[in-house]
């Protein structure tokens, strides 16, 4: 018995953040103090890096398990099911619901149990429960689905993997140009056939790295508000992942049996774009091989980084033609790979 995926669904959302709109932004160090830097070339070196033109932002009157939703409905459209046959939904996320402007996070009911109250689910035996991982969100809830089914506590998951980080972004962090707002899902199923799960390896990293990625106050510190926002040390995140993303995907590949030519596409998180061709070239690396062309689709110039959403995102986009460079076909082998807060990282070998 392996775990399926038969249907998958994003939301991007509409509003669009162009990187001119922080022109007029005060971007300043974590101790208050300026840059010493104009906003053009803050903005110059960040697209070097990221490679982030824009994001998407929800609307003022959404939050966060509305675009779960939204996402949801899609996977489960493309999957022609039934939502009162799904046995549990698992949601990926790490703020809850905000309302703009609230700096306040609801997370209680969950927000699991909010999308199955939106979605229309009576079935009390389908049982809905959130996942706080950091960015490897998402993948730990594919990998939860799959023990789910092999065990044979289920017979059909919902994955969802949600996030409105425009919410909990500081201004005054030049970082909160990487964050954006996105939501994607997948309905997952007991198969006997060749596809499914093939592999998966998991890590967290705490010794020296879990307040790598943190909350803390804004960098302004003439302001009296005390709401915490998303902060990061950037350079020991990039390095951490250079280190240890290819080990964790290189441990996935070993379990699942599966020669490195056969992979055919790397569904990565979206985090950086630079970090993310080094950490595939890394993984070629330990295989003494070259990184193949278009093995890993980027849509972080556009959407930016919506964590937990930016793996299903992107392979919802590909799946349905939506990157035409890219295509899977029935029978390709594919990974999932992520890393976040935590320091958490996994990885997914699946066979369409």
């Amino acid at each position: 018995m392996r775990a399926k995926i038969t249907g998958v669904g994003s939301h991007i959302p509409d509003v669009v953040r162009k990187n001119e709109e922080f022109m007029n932004h005060e971007f300043l160090n974590n101790d208050g103090s300026s840059f010493g830097s104009d906003n053009a070339t803050i903005i110059k070196k960040f697209v070097a890096i990221t490679g982030i033109d824009e994001r998407r932002y929800i609307k003022p009157e959404q939050v966060t398990s509305d675009i779960a939703t939204f996402a949801a409905l899609k996977a489960i459209e493309d999957a022609s099911c039934d939502p009162e046959t799904i046995d549990y939904i698992i949601v990926a996320h790490n703020y809850g619901d905000i309302e703009e402007d609230s700096g306040s996070s609801d997370m209680v009911p969950s927000l699991a149990t909010r999308v199955k109250s939106k979605l229309g689910i009576v079935n009390p035996a389908c049982v809905a429960f959130d996942v706080l991982f950091g960015c490897p969100g998402w993948v730990l809830g594919l990998t939860q689905a799959d023990s789910f089914i092999k065990s044979g506590l289920a017979k059909k998951v919902l994955v969802i993997g949600a996030e409105a980080l425009s919410r909990v972004v500081d201004p005054h962090d030049r970082d909160s140009m990487i964050y954006s707002d996105g939501a994607g899902a997948v309905v997952v199923e007991a198969s006997t056939d060749q596809s499914g799960i093939l592999g998966q390896a998991t890590a967290t990293y705490t010794h020296e790295e879990a307040f790598f990625i943190f909350n803390e106050t804004s960098y302004n510190k003439e302001l009296k508000d005390k709401t915490k926002y998303i902060k990061m040390y950037g350079r020991r995140i990039y390095n951490f992942a250079l280190s240890k993303v290819p080990e964790g995907m290189k441990a996935a590949m070993d379990q699942a049996g599966v020669d490195i030519n056969d992979l055919k596409k790397i569904f990565i998180h979206q985090a950086n774009e630079k970090m993310d061709e080094a950490i595939v070239d890394r993984f070629y690396k330990l295989y003494d091989m070259e990184t193949p062309k278009d093995i890993m689709p980027m849509i972080i110039h556009n959407l930016g980084n919506s964590s937990v959403a930016t793996v299903p995102t992107v392979m919802d986009l590909v799946i349905h033609g939506k990157l035409p460079q890219h295509k899977v076909e029935k029978g390709d082998v594919v990974m999932f790979a992520s890393v976040g807060a935590g320091m958490n990282i996994n990885a997914i070998v699946y066979r369409y």
